[in-house]
């Protein structure tokens, strides 16, 4: 009798099972083809709850660093931080250190983001994040360093490179070597403010010979100009 019992209670336990690895089958269906389908109607929080459910059922790093890539794109980087985590690791993918380093920039917080800007470069050096350390550096008074990351990014950037900037209305871009002599005018005029003004606004109009509408470098000319002015009454 006892046997007979036992052998009922392994079989509706395998049973059980069954149904479950079914029903969690049945789901991962279900919610890649409901991701397919949000991708096809371009509907982003529809994409990101299918990736959720995805993650949940059939955890993956690729997935996770898409999901936080994601939450990124659309300006959620608190999201992304809370799926990925801010410290530094050297496991983490490229995609997953650049998020990090973005959303942290985002969020106002150069030193952390400067870290996994710093990982990134070691492991893909580029002129492109030779920029981004160079502009958290002038906003942590690290002149030295960004003036060498400055000094490698103008070496090895290209005529076609370009830098977006997004603080107008409307989005605009200029050759990434302009957005390099911005930059140094910006580090050469924080070296000594009530010196360096001449300098800092020769450097500036090399940067709007490469871009004459260049927003940024207009502002900071003014500014420095503005100031000198005031220096000498």
């Amino acid at each position: 009798m006892k046997y007979k019992i036992t052998l009922s209670v392994i079989f509706i336990f395998f049973l059980f099972q069954s149904n479950n690895a079914q029903e969690e089958s049945d789901l991962l269906s279900h919610y890649k083809s409901y991701y397919t389908q949000m991708l096809k109607q371009d509907d982003a929080q529809g994409i990101i709850n299918a990736m959720t459910h995805l993650l949940i059922l059939e955890p993956n790093v690729k997935r996770s660093d898409t999901l936080a890539l994601r939450y990124m794109n659309d300006g959620k980087y608190f999201q992304a931080l809370n799926l990925i985590g801010i410290d530094t690791n050297d496991n983490d993918t490229n995609m997953m250190v650049e998020v990090k380093a973005i959303c942290l920039k985002a969020l106002n917080q150069p030193t952390r983001a400067l870290e996994h800007y710093e990982l990134l470069f070691k492991r893909i050096p580029s002129a492109s994040l030779a920029y981004e350390l160079a502009d958290l550096k002038i906003q942590l008074n690290d002149l030295i360093g960004a003036n060498l990351n400055i000094t490698y990014g103008i070496a090895n950037c290209s005529s076609d490179m370009m830098k977006p900037f997004y603080e107008t209305q409307q989005p605009y871009q200029v050759p990434l070597k302009a957005a390099f002599l911005y930059l140094k005018a910006i580090a050469k005029y924080s070296e000594d403010p009530e010196s360096n003004h001449d300098f800092s606004t020769a450097i500036l109009d090399e940067s709007l010979a490469l871009a004459p509408k260049f927003n940024l470098a207009i502002l900071a000319k003014n500014a420095i100009s503005t100031k000198k002015e005031e220096l000498e009454k």
